[in-house]
């Protein structure tokens, strides 16, 4: 699985990497936020086809981290969090920059609804964890248990 939103150096996409008994979700943008982002629908993609989904709600949250790692660590335990607690999923995102970390914007579909894919995500791992600016663009990489 990939999306790619173009060929250049500063485009954002995301794809899943091969690794044992795990997901792992590797994502590039331009800017952190939306590379985040593009984690959040790499993760997504991997085990829910959300082509036909249409948001049911919306829910926000700010996420805080002492470093742009657990960062990326925190915004994916919201995810992991809203699909065990609430049975949703987010089929689109919006994440701005806010003090301490973003502010999400996560527009929900009720996952009973969605056709499931692949195995969904249980946990996020520390291991490989990564949120960084190369440069030009920001890349990420994160491991979940499934």
């Amino acid at each position: 699985m990939a999306s790619d939103t173009g060929g250049s150096q500063t485009a954002s996409g995301y794809r899943a990497v091969p690794h044992t008994a795990d997901l792992r979700v590797e994502a590039w943008a331009p800017t952190r936020e939306e590379c985040l982002a593009r984690a959040v629908h790499g993760v997504v993609a991997s085990f829910a086809d959300t082509s036909a989904a249409r948001p049911v709600r919306t829910r926000q949250a700010t996420v805080t981290a002492g470093s742009d790692d657990d960062l990326l660590a925190a915004l994916m335990d919201e995810i992991v969090y809203r699909l065990d607690t609430d049975g949703e999923i987010p089929v689109d995102v919006r994440i701005d920059a806010a003090p301490g970390g973003v502010h999400a914007r996560l527009f929900m579909a009720e996952a009973d609804r969605l056709p499931l894919t692949g195995a969904v995500p249980k946990a996020v791992t520390l291991h490989g964890l990564s949120l960084r600016c190369d440069g030009a663009r920001w890349t990420c990489a994160v491991t979940l248990d499934v």
